[in-house]
């Protein structure tokens, strides 16, 4: 099997492992199965290649989620993906990948941004260049300090096998590229994150997206079972809406992934999966010192060393 078909092999079954989950989820609650969109690209346009997107809206756990699986080639890779190796811009590419978003109902359950991907480029006489990237973050709207420190501990103990203390690499790469610097603050609390990682080769990265990928339900499930059954009533609603703008401020402004699909001629309403379904904006809204809406920004959004405080 050659490389890029075993990497498609693992993003496929771990889509449908993701999927299952959470549709188990939804049964349990009375609430709908995923849509299953597949489609493919065909040969000739800027882009060739297939996919498949999962989603569910208005479902009793989750107000809109997915779980994107594709695959695309293209004759020249934009400067969006080619940051820091600009010697292989314009060159032929595949990339495949598994991205997924799940915004709750519930206020009190965060919302979650799960991705893994390769990217594999090959000039004119060359061997072909491979490198990985991914992570993932959690996105409160009332903090819990149990929830942050168990999905943190999750994302360490992934990356504990790997030799050159990548946690602690990772860790301060997500807090400094998940943050909207137009605002100043950070969109949630954090994860894991890595970009451009051909570090030991083609085996070392793929099991880096591996344990990555892997990690996903293990850090987000309990969290999941544990917050959503919490009574909530329209306040929590309401600010859930209006930090759900801040979503879609992060993920339009300053996410490169949504940069490199809606530029690079990918498939826009994947693409925009992510997006919540109920935002809100208001002018210069600040909520009121002491409540719990407040110390989301005063307590957890910010950098924050959650293993050992």
């Amino acid at each position: 099997m050659s490389e890029v078909a075993a990497v498609r092999t693992y993003l496929l079954s771990l889509q449908d492992s993701i999927v299952e989950t959470f549709e188990a989820l939804e049964a349990d609650a009375g609430g709908p199965r995923f849509l299953r969109d597949a489609w493919q690209r065909p040969a000739g346009g800027t882009l060739e290649g297939d996919g498949c997107s999962q989603l569910v809206e208005q479902g009793a756990v989750l107000e809109r989620g997915g779980c994107n699986f594709s695959h695309v080639r293209g004759h020249a890779l934009p400067p969006s993906a080619t940051q820091h190796r600009p010697e292989l811009a314009g060159a032929p590419f595949e990339a495949l990948g598994v991205s997924l978003v799940m915004h709750p109902l519930n206020p009190y359950v965060p919302t979650v941004h799960m991705n893994v991907r390769m990217l594999s480029a090959r000039l004119p006489g060359a061997e072909p260049v491979s490198w990985f990237g991914g992570g993932m973050d959690l996105t409160p709207y009332y903090g819990f300090e149990d929830d942050a420190r168990h999905f943190h501990r999750t994302c360490a103990d992934a990356l504990a096998e790997f030799p050159g203390e990548l946690h602690a690499r990772f860790k301060p790469w997500c807090d400094e590229y998940f943050f909207l610097r137009h605002r100043g603050e950070p969109r949630g609390v954090g994860g894991i994150f890595f970009d451009d990682f051909a570090e030991g080769g083609f085996e070392r990265g793929f099991a880096l997206m591996r344990a990555t990928g892997d990690a996903f339900l293990r850090a987000y499930q309990p969290i999941v079972m544990r917050r959503r059954g919490t009574p909530y009533g329209e306040r929590e609603r309401d600010f859930q809406a209006y930090r759900r703008g801040r979503y879609v401020e992060f993920n339009l402004v300053w996410d490169r992934g949504t940069h490199f699909g809606l530029h690079g001629g990918g498939r826009t309403e994947s693409i925009l999966m992510s997006m919540p379904p109920v935002a809100k904006w208001r002018y210069d809204w600040k909520p009121e010192p002491g409540t719990p809406e407040a110390r989301l920004t005063s307590d957890f959004l910010r950098p924050r060393d959650w293993l050992r405080e």
